[in-house]
């Protein structure tokens, strides 16, 4: 479902923050549209944190180290690569005034990353926007196997630790669904919602 905000080609910050906190968020047709529209699903995709499912080869995975977890030390290189096209998707929704805005989130201190790191190399992560306890998933990508599976493991133990209390994934997807997300109405999220940005927390 849209939201009856009209059509931009640059998000202030503000206004994607208090966005945010009435359940709306922003996206692209595609990486070269210089439009954003407004979306309110009528099913929104959440991860519960106290249901949060890891896949037992995953934790073997875990274990075994293979990759550096850091975060917010490379956000640039992130989005960046959550808006390449990759095998699994031709294009991606993240254009030109997405990335600034977020970009402009993260200076703020709204925006933060989860990165793998190997040898050197980013070679998995995600993002999200957090807003008093709730932490907004946006998008995550992946250059080795497993690389953003880890990221979203370690993402949900650092929500656990600092208190928070809502994951959002906006939507669910197949992948989604092996860790726990599942949909809920509109209205029941607007609860959590609200609930989430009754104290703060810090990522």
């Amino acid at each position: 479902m849209t939201h009856p905000f009209p059509p931009s080609y640059r998000i202030a910050p503000d206004l994607l923050l208090r966005a945010y906190a009435t359940g709306v968020f922003p996206m692209a047709e595609h990486a070269d549209d210089p439009e954003v529209f407004w979306v309110r699903p009528e099913m929104r995709g959440v991860i519960p944190l106290d249901k949060f499912h890891v896949p037992r080869s995953l934790r073997k995975l875990e274990r075994q180290q293979r990759f550096e977890v850091r975060y917010d030390s490379d956000f640039p290189g992130v989005i960046a690569a959550c808006a390449e096209p990759g095998p699994e998707r031709q294009d991606t929704w993240i254009n030109a005034p997405i990335r600034e805005a977020y970009t402009e989130l993260f200076a703020r201190g709204y925006c933060h990353t989860v990165e793998a790191w190997r040898e050197g190399r980013l070679v998995g992560g995600l993002y999200g926007v957090t807003l008093g306890r709730a932490f907004f998933g946006e998008s995550m990508f992946s250059r080795e196997a497993n690389a953003s599976k880890i990221c979203l493991v370690h993402l949900v133990e650092r929500l656990r630790e600092r208190g928070f209390i809502l994951l959002d994934t906006q939507f669910t997807t197949p992948h989604l669904k092996r860790f726990g997300a599942v949909d809920v109405p509109r209205r029941r999220y607007e609860r959590l919602l609200t609930e989430a940005l009754e104290e703060t927390a810090e990522f």
